[in-house]
């Protein structure tokens, strides 16, 4: 039960950043955790370290410029389920769990990270100005969700878990806004009539 929740709490960072975890995870645990790494414990190891640190400068720069964060969110919407399935696996695979195991981490963790990337990739396009406390907290988050899953993994599991809640929460609102916007007697179709985007 505890190496699942460390499995979704790294999942979960991968949710917010691409490369920053596996940065953290490079850098602070690389002598125990980075040849179980999928698919780039077989890559040159300075080469990735390289790619690591120019991506996630970019992601933390590109997050406080809102092209720059369009750009972006559409990049970690594509790979947030590759990284959050390797992040997961990573870490199931250090706890000694069998392959099958492993697998299904993995395929769990991918899709939290998935989840967890649409919505905020909703946020973004319907607040369309996100305040940049909110980007340093999230940033926080993120690195936080590596440590505690290799440090505290039921503290950060619980953590990613309240993340999954918010996520379905928001899913719930933004369906709700969106059919109240329609016209009496459409609200089964509500962009009918509707002139402006939303």
């Amino acid at each position: 039960m505890i190496e699942t929740l460390a499995a979704l709490s790294a999942s979960a960072a991968a949710g917010m950043r691409i490369a920053l975890p596996l940065l953290v995870i490079a850098l602070l645990y690389g002598n125990i955790l980075w040849s179980q790494i999928p698919i780039l414990s077989r890559l040159d190891p300075p080469i990735v370290l390289g790619v690591l640190v120019s991506w996630s400068l970019a992601e933390v720069v590109l997050s406080k410029d809102p092209l720059g964060r369009r750009v972006l969110l559409i990049v970690q919407l594509v790979f947030s389920p590759l990284v959050g399935a390797i992040l997961g696996m990573a870490v199931a695979q250090v706890t000694g769990k069998p392959s099958w195991l492993v697998w299904l981490l993995g395929g769990v963790g991918g899709l939290l990270a998935l989840v967890l990337q649409l919505v905020q990739t909703g946020w973004s396009y319907r607040l369309r100005n996100i305040p940049l406390w909110v980007i340093f907290a999230q940033d926080t988050l993120c690195v936080l969700l590596v440590l505690f899953a290799l440090d505290a993994p039921r503290q950060g599991g619980i953590i990613a878990l309240l993340l999954l809640w918010l996520a379905i929460r928001s899913s719930k609102e933004w369906h709700r806004w969106y059919q109240a916007q329609a016209l009496p007697g459409q609200r089964g179709n509500p962009r009918r009539y509707k002139k402006e985007p939303d």
